[in-house]
């Protein structure tokens, strides 16, 4: 698994890299995949409050499925925190939707069998 971290208008500092790394390589337990980029952003200058800050995930599964999750905070490692629990959703969600979607397709065909056999 490859993790690459990119970002922009911000300078990324190895403890933000490492965390933004640490953070998201947890995700593989719900997973195999082959890679994961991070790209971490300050937004532009014309908010009026304070600075923006952006984190983006896309995480491409062994099987080719692309999960991908977006947030905007105003602290970069509260927007590293939040892009994870997205992503996590995400990948659940979507574990669970072919999960039920195989045992519907299993109950079909067991209860064709069934009606072939009487």
């Amino acid at each position: 698994m490859t993790i690459t971290t990119t970002a922009i208008n911000l300078e990324l500092s190895p403890a933000l890299k490492d965390y933004a790394e640490k953070r998201l390589q947890a995700i593989s337990k719900y997973d195999s995949f082959t890679s994961i980029d991070i790209e971490l952003s300050k937004t532009t200058n014309h908010h009026r409050n304070g600075e923006i800050y952006a984190a983006s995930v896309t995480a491409t599964s062994s099987l080719g499925k692309i999960y991908h999750a977006t947030s905007e905070k105003v602290d970069i490692y509260e927007a590293v925190d939040d892009v994870r629990d997205d992503i996590v959703r995400e990948i659940r969600s979507t574990k669970g939707r072919d999960h039920s979607l195989f045992k519907r397709g299993a109950k079909r065909i067991k209860d064709m069998l069934r009606g072939l056999r009487n």
